[in-house]
């Protein structure tokens, strides 16, 4: 679709956004924020588990606090955790699943943060609500020009990544398993989002609300028969990971410490496509929350966290590892179809078809939100319908798209993202942890009424 130059010119963009300054600066700014929050992803772990459980809803807002998490959720665990995680290890090697790991951990306590500014700035007038990283940097860092050219790019990433890498993913392995052209894939993907992203937040509350478990259960289920079939394999695979991750050669030869950074570049890059930790997003998901409980919403950040790169990412590396399919010559969600067929012919490709579909839709139709809210802060109110509809419109595109210019292209517009998000995050982490330590007291029983 895009001429030699121009593919070649996002690439080196890409490469040059997802330099070593970018990793340091995430990974970075993750160690910051667990250390200011006194480990909050280990220490309060048992209480973010019981804040996954629906509780009443009390507050201003958009969405219940269960619907806000499973929005969350469904947008942070698309395709990137099937198509990105498996362009992770073709790429950059069985290594990339460890740096994966190491983001994920200290990705917990940014998504944290995210979450708890997100509730704590965001502006609720009447019906309207209007929550993100655009708010906490102007009222809360007090930068409304940081502000807006945040919004400006996320607002311009959501618009021009995930109606592209979503359903270019989705239409890979309909191609693949069932032979279906991408342009209809395209058409169908669209008016499905379309359905859905017209309605506003509250329709997409309430079908990530139903979409995003049954998603999970699935391919958890089918990824554990795949690494429960190559059981045999998983010491050599555990091994080879962490073996490739400090490599000092690239595959095939190469300079010292070029394996251990295409690993490095390519975790954390996919890492981050997939748990969203630093984009911002989780300040406008988490935002939309009819609570006044920040922290109860950022714990259930550290779950979303935990999920995406402890569970759903590591299940689609280990299958592809275990059983081979990741030196095939195939990626994206192909890569992934094939490991699971090498356990259920025909059966597996189909999970990961239907899979990769509810990915990238859940994912759609929440970024649709995303960039919604970011582009009425830059440009304002009268961009909303017409924002949807190109949206949708774009998706088709994006199903016929070339896969690594599309996620190249991502990479870069998100990473470009991360800058100002971060520097409110670093700015506001003193807000963050005070709120924490407000919330974390013991309520102190009342005085006994002396007696007569």
């Amino acid at each position: 679709m895009l001429p030699e130059p121009i593919r070649h010119a996002i690439d080196v963009a890409s490469n040059a956004v997802w330099g070593p300054w970018t990793m340091a600066l995430l990974l970075g700014t993750g160690v910051f924020l667990t250390v200011r929050l006194r480990f909050v992803q280990v220490a309060r772990f048992r209480d973010a588990l019981r804040a996954m459980v629906p509780t009443q809803a009390s507050g201003a807002g958009s969405l219940s606090p269960f619907q806000a998490f499973m929005t969350a959720l469904a947008a942070s665990i698309g395709t990137g955790n099937i198509a990105g995680v498996a362009t992770a290890i073709v790429s950059g090697g069985p290594g990339a699943l460890f740096w994966i790991w190491v983001y994920g951990f200290f990705a917990t306590a940014i998504k944290y943060c995210e979450a708890v500014l997100g509730i704590r700035y965001r502006q609720v007038h009447g019906e309207r609500l209007s929550a993100g990283p655009m708010h906490y940097l102007k009222d809360g860092l007090g930068s409304p020009k940081l502000a807006w050219l945040y919004a400006l790019i996320a607002g311009v990433a959501a618009l021009t990544t995930t109606p592209f890498t979503q359903p270019n993913s989705m239409a890979v392995v309909l191609q693949s398993q069932f032979s279906i052209p991408p342009l209809a894939s395209g058409l169908v993907i669209a008016v499905l989002t379309w359905l859905v992203v017209i309605g506003g937040v509250k329709s997409i509350g309430r079908a990530a609300e139903r979409l995003a478990p049954l998603k999970v259960g699935l391919y958890l289920a089918g990824g554990l028969v795949v690494i429960l079939t190559h059981a045999a394999r998983l010491p050599e695979v555990f091994a080879l990971v962490f073996r490739e991750a400090f490599s000092l050669h690239a595959a095939g030869g190469g300079a010292a410490g070029v394996g251990m950074m295409v690993a490095m570049r390519y975790g954390i890059a996919r890492g981050i496509y997939a748990n969203e930790a630093g984009y911002g997003t989780a300040a406008v998901a988490y935002g939309t929350a009819r609570t006044e409980a920040p922290v109860q919403q950022g714990l259930q950040a550290v779950m979303e966290v935990f999920i995406v790169s402890c569970v759903t990412s590591t299940i689609s590396a280990l299958v592809i590892l275990a059983s081979g399919a990741w030196t095939s010559g195939l990626t994206s969600t192909a890569v992934v179809a094939q490991a699971f067929n090498t356990a259920m012919p025909t059966v597996g490709g189909w999970i990961v078809a239907f899979c990769a579909f509810l990915f990238g839709y859940t994912t759609l139709i929440g970024w649709a939100y995303y960039g919604e809210q970011f582009l009425e802060y830059a440009i304002g109110l009268r961009v909303t319908l017409p924002y949807r509809w190109l949206y949708c419109g774009l998706v088709v595109f994006g199903a016929m798209g070339k896969v690594e210019t599309i996620w190249a292209w991502g990479d870069l517009m998100n990473g470009l993202q991360v800058f100002p998000n971060l520097v409110g995050l670093i700015g506001l982490s003193g807000v963050a942890a005070s709120t924490l330590r407000q919330q974390s007291k013991p309520q102190q029983a009342e005085p006994a009424a002396p007696v007569a």
